[in-house]
């Protein structure tokens, strides 16, 4: 270890977590020392008597029981299994390139070469200990695969594995990444330190053992073990946790300044590269990739769309136009052998990690080239949702409008949705004045406006069809009053308390309510994915050293509010008008996802026409917007 002062502090920190290490084995061992010095006197004649003998057999139980239970623990905690992230391995032979850069900006660091190279779908670099026996079993001869022909000694303990975000390889010239890295190789220097090492095991196991002990799967005779060695792994890991984070501090601060003497200059500009790289993944995995994985369909070229992403930045912001000027230089990607392989691999990885998908390809998880995303993607998630939205109508019994000259007179249409959601000119007035209040006694919701009397067939097509679409309603009252009663109370409430994610009219209130039923009850309904963890051969596979049971371990959006879903649904619908009657096409945005193209061009103008639909149940700007472009609401539209 160098003699960097973070080096130190973080030295100092990993004896004193070693410390806490040795006093927790003191305190195992106290009684035992009681028992033998009450041993030790009764055989020298010192300590003799009844009173000795009753005081010599109650200790030597309880210096065996605790030495059993510490023995316990300690196995435990040498023999749980540390956490391991969810990378795409890479071999030497699949990057040599890569490998010989890592080598030699270890030399030029002077520090240990790291033991391997792991690509994660995300933007991030880090170093990461798997020399647990879980991990894997050892290599036939213990030694650093970058090491070379100077490394080839071998080594008790190998090197930390290199973790490098896979959007890096892809958007970074070479110079960049190998800027970047450098402080993150430089970081295998202190790791190797014994103390530093042999407190991060320490950490480690106690971690481990905690998400041992945690496991509810056990028979009841385990639990009250298992729950005492959590308490004692909780109880070492609270004494030592500031120690350790100070140790970690100490550890990155003295890579940062040996890293400093290599590319530093370069690492400045290429820091900029990272905060850019990190927004364009953000926004491809959340406009792009998550439509796709929620149609059962995996992009099988995320990290080539993080390029594609930036450039578009670049093109439509004037502050990104010197980004552009960098994809002359060679791409970090070219220091791999396949570099489609990769991305395949790591785009699997991600639909796993940021939604839960499969670990494998079937008939409903099937990866889409970018080429194919409008028709594969955008056409069927759009006329999905236009379909589903017609289903929950025909369940309220919102009739149809025919349209005589079409080929399928009682097709959906468009028309039918925007006559259902328009407010009624005067509802709200009418609502308020033969509607008592809330506290009123008595107040009861059958008084209907007169305004409101052509949607009185709806109504009673509503209570005739309750028993039939209970499966659709998915625990929503079928009952008018009960439903008319609820949507007059929410639109109150939206007066009152008015929220951007609750529906303002009853319409849309009840609408976007049975919506999320609907989808609630397909989610809920589809096949589980086959269990992973281990490969078609037998073996364990990657999946094996991770929880595969928390996937999706990092969901990229909370749950679409009941409004959103409504305003999503529509939209599906207006856009499946526009193409099956005025020849618009399903297009890929790389920064804002599906869209469409009319004429050619994005209409960038749908959203805010569609929410005053939804919202204020005002359909002029959508119905202004459709004759501006043609677009034929009462004809028929093709659904999945």
């Amino acid at each position: 270890m160098g003699s960097e002062v973070g080096a130190q502090a973080a030295r100092a920190r990993a004896l004193a977590v070693l410390r806490i290490r040795g006093r927790a084995l003191a305190v195992a061992l106290l009684p035992s020392a009681a028992a033998v010095i009450l041993v030790a006197g009764g055989t020298s004649d010192h300590l003799v008597g009844p009173g000795w003998d009753a005081a010599r057999a109650v200790v030597s139980a309880v210096a065996l029981v605790v030495l059993l239970a510490a023995g316990v623990i300690a196995l435990v905690v040498a023999r749980a299994r540390p956490a391991v992230s969810p990378t795409v391995p890479i071999a030497e032979d699949a990057a040599p390139d890569l490998y010989r850069l890592v080598r030699d900006l270890a030399e030029r660091l002077d520090v240990p070469a790291p033991s391997a190279i792991a690509l994660t779908p995300d933007c991030d670099s880090w170093l990461e200990d798997r020399t647990h026996p879980a991990h894997g079993p050892p290599a036939h001869e213990e030694r650093d695969e970058l090491a070379g022909a100077a490394g080839g000694r071998h080594r008790r303990t190998a090197a930390p594995v290199l973790v490098i975000g896979s959007p890096f390889l892809w958007w970074m010239r070479v110079g960049e990444l190998r800027a970047v890295l450098a402080p993150v190789v430089a970081g295998t220097g202190p790791s190797a330190h014994p103390d530093i090492a042999a407190a991060r095991r320490f950490v480690r196991g106690l971690d481990a053992a905690v998400a041992t002990a945690a496991d509810r799967g056990r028979c009841p005779a385990f639990r009250l073990a298992c729950a005492g060695i959590g308490w004692v792994a909780r109880l070492l890991l609270r004494s030592c946790r500031q120690h350790a984070a100070e140790m970690e501090r100490g550890v990155a601060a003295a890579a940062a300044e040996r890293a400093q003497a290599v590319d530093y200059g370069v690492r400045i500009v290429a820091q900029e590269q990272v905060g850019l790289a990190y927004a364009g993944w953000d926004r491809l995995l959340t406009r792009v990739a998550l439509p796709a994985w929620r149609m059962g369909r995996w992009p099988s070229r995320l990290d080539a769309g993080v390029v594609a992403a930036l450039t578009e930045l670049s093109r439509r912001d004037r502050l990104a136009e010197g980004f552009a000027s960098r994809l002359g230089e060679r791409p970090a990607c070219d220091l791999l052998e396949e570099p489609g392989t990769v991305d395949e691999a790591a785009s699997l990885l991600a639909a796993r990690l940021f939604h839960g998908g499969p670990a494998e390809c079937g008939p409903d998880w099937a990866p889409v080239d970018w080429s194919e995303y409008p028709e594969e993607v955008v056409d069927r998630k759009w006329r999905t949702d236009a379909a589903r939205l017609h289903r929950v109508l025909d369940a309220l019994g919102v009739r149809r409008a025919p349209d005589p000259t079409a080929h399928d007179p009682n097709g959906p249409t468009l028309s039918r949705v925007l006559d259902h959601l328009t407010t009624p000119p005067d509802a709200d007035a009418d609502t308020r004045a033969t509607s008592p209040s809330p506290g009123t006694p008595g107040a009861t919701p059958d008084a209907e406006p007169a305004s409101r009397a052509p949607a009185a067939p709806a109504t009673e097509a509503t209570e005739a069809d309750a028993d039939t679409t209970a499966d659709t309603t998915a625990g929503i009252d079928a009952d008018t009053t009960a439903d008319i009663d609820a949507d007059t109370t929410a639109d109150i409430d939206a007066d009152l308390h008015p929220d951007q994610d609750t529906p303002r009219t009853p319409r849309t209130a009840t609408l976007a309510a049975r919506l999320s039923a609907e989808l609630a009850r397909e989610e809920a309904a589809a096949p589980p994915a086959p269990a992973p963890g281990t490969s078609p051969s037998g073996q364990a596979g990657p999946d094996a050293l991770w929880d595969v049971d928390a996937l999706p371990l990092f969901p990229l959006q909370p749950p679409r509010t009941e409004r959103e879903l409504l305003a999503d649904h529509v939209t599906a619908m207006v856009c499946c008008a526009a193409m099956d009657t005025a020849g618009a096409q399903p297009g890929l945005d790389w920064l804002d996802g599906p869209t469409l193209l009319v004429g050619g061009e994005r209409a960038t103008d749908l959203t805010p026409r569609v929410l005053s639909l939804v919202e204020d149940g005002d359909p002029d700007p959508l119905r202004v917007w459709l004759s501006d472009l043609g677009i034929r609401p009462e004809k028929p539209v093709r659904l999945v």
